[in-house]
């Protein structure tokens, strides 16, 4: 990829000398209040079959003909595995607070239960305390949509009750190895969509369906799995919750977590139905899992359309399960119009999305294009709102918010950093508006593998050239722009706009297409 060097030296020149109005700088935040950045443990180690690690359903998915659409799998991804002491030096240069990250399951514990791999183990002790010596604090996920392997040929992995026992004892090892030094904890990322997509639609790992409108499943039940894997990932969390807080809470003084994919759910009319569907569709994909985390039982609703089909706590499981959340770590990227669709519950063995009773259509901006993710900062502003109307007030992580761009786009790339200024920006609005946000965390820290474009496209803040054997890290735009704006230099929207308007200008520029 051509690297405009003159391009670099224009950006950092505006950056001097462009006046200063509107200016963001992170001392404009509570000191408490978090910025890091993203990645997982399939998208980034790679090193798949290295020291002791055994497959995950992510690697059987990537490696089933889904590559083809996806273009690649993740047994070399970033190589962070080899390469975790740089990556953690340039977290340390850019100024980040924190590095949210997987373990994968069947890293540590390759058959999914049983003996601890101790090459994982060193592993991850050796990344958590490259991070604590650098200032960086650990932010750990523990299930990223990579179930071992061996438990999905076992018993069916996340379908049985049996993978909640498995999940304690892995959470245990995790704990007991790393708490020490690890003080916030997500059990299960994006609890909601890994449901759905893995279980009723198939485009997600382990890629069980009735039917798909993307692929073929060769197993599966979309009218009842989904339901059921919600139910045991959140039987799993509580387990652990409980374990965590009887064994280890008072000693390591950290918390416990968990994640969803949100969205921002507009009634596509004024109409009460559309109106009625917006929220309905609300307490399908984030009150599913909030509302018995928050109040013990699922939403009224999904009880009345999902029937039989959707589990029902025990008394002592509604206990369990309520309360066991210190946080909640929320991904946001995207919204949509919502329509009202009462003509779907009519269908014979209708499915989760049949249930729900909405058409969908994806909410977009004038003059974007449809390949980036829509900026609107307004909407995950209401979403915040609305959660804490109806749950309380309750700490939240941004767990993941970022800018897709072609991979070998450029490496000026000022959409994304547009994207994060007017989202950081918005945060500031939230904090003042009282509400309970604790952090913001970049996705990605580096151009990774990516579930839903595979090596096609990019959220990265680091570009990674595959066709070097060193995959070296090349920072873009939006991590100089990060890294001032961590340090406390200048980063207003007038300067965004000039960067923009002079990549513009100068991109057809001779000289910058052959500079390198």
């Amino acid at each position: 990829m051509k690297v405009s060097v003159l391009m670099h030296l224009l950006v950092a020149a505006v950056l001097l000398v462009v006046p200063v109005t509107n200016a963001l700088s992170r001392d404009d935040f509570p000191p408490h209040f978090l910025f890091g950045a993203s990645t997982s443990a399939y998208q980034v180690e790679g090193a798949a079959d290295e020291d002791g690690r055994k497959p995950s359903i992510w690697d059987t998915f990537a490696h089933a003909g889904n590559a083809k659409m996806y273009s690649g799998d993740g047994d070399i991804a970033c190589d962070q595995y080899h390469q975790y002491k740089e990556d953690v030096q340039l977290m340390a240069k850019m100024g980040l607070d924190a590095y949210r990250f997987s373990i994968s399951w069947s890293r540590l514990i390759p058959d999914g239960k049983g003996p601890i791999n101790s090459k994982g183990l060193q592993y991850y002790n050796n990344l958590i305390n490259e991070l604590i010596n650098q200032g960086i604090e650990a932010h750990v996920t523990l299930h990223h949509w990579d179930l071992p392997q061996a438990l999905e040929d076992e018993y069916g992995g996340w379908v049985s009750r049996r993978v909640v026992k498995d999940f304690t004892a892995y959470a245990d090892v995790c704990f007991r190895e790393f708490g020490d030094r690890v003080k916030y904890w997500t059990t299960v990322n994006e609890g909601n969509v890994f449901a759905i997509g893995g279980y009723d639609t198939g485009f997600l790992p382990p890629q069980r369906c009735s039917h798909s409108f993307i692929f073929n499943c060769s197993q599966g039940n979309s009218s009842t799995e989904p339901y059921m894997v919600a139910h045991h990932i959140l039987l799993a969390h509580a387990s652990a919750a409980r374990l965590y807080r009887k064994k280890y809470q008072d000693k390591q003084r950290g918390f416990i977590g968990f994640n969803l994919l949100v969205f921002g759910f507009l009634p596509l009319t004024n109409t009460s139905e559309d109106i009625s569907a917006a929220q309905r569709a609300q307490d399908f994909y984030i009150g599913w899992f909030l509302n018995p985390l928050i109040f013990g039982e699922y939403p009224d609703i999904m009880k009345r359309n999902g029937g039989s089909r959707l589990p029902f706590f025990t008394k002592s499981e509604s206990n369990l399960v309520k309360g066991s959340m210190d946080f909640l770590g929320i991904n946001f990227y995207y919204s949509f119009y919502v329509k009202n669709s009462p003509g779907s519950l009519l269908i014979k063995d209708r499915d989760y999305m049949a249930d729900m009773a909405v058409e969908l259509e994806t909410f977009t901006e004038n003059g974007t294009s449809t390949y980036e993710v829509p900026i609107t900062p307004w909407i995950l502003q209401s979403l915040l709102h609305s959660l804490k109307n109806i749950y309380g007030n309750f700490p939240i992580y941004i767990h993941e918010n970022g800018q897709q761009t072609p991979r070998n786009s450029s490496l000026d790339d000022w959409p994304r950093v547009k994207f994060f200024h007017e989202y950081i920006g918005s945060m500031l609005d939230v904090l003042r508006n009282g509400l309970n946000v604790r952090g913001y965390f970049i996705w990605a820290l580096l151009d990774v593998f990516e579930l839903l474009g595979g090596y096609e496209s990019s959220y990265g803040l680091y570009y990674i050239d595959l066709k070097d054997p060193s995959l070296r890290r090349q920072p873009k735009l939006s991590a100089l722009w990060y890294s001032n704006f961590l340090n406390n230099r200048t980063t207003d929207r007038k300067i965004t706009m000039e960067i923009e308007k002079n990549v513009s200008l100068l991109s057809s520029t001779p000289l910058l297409h052959n500079a390198t």
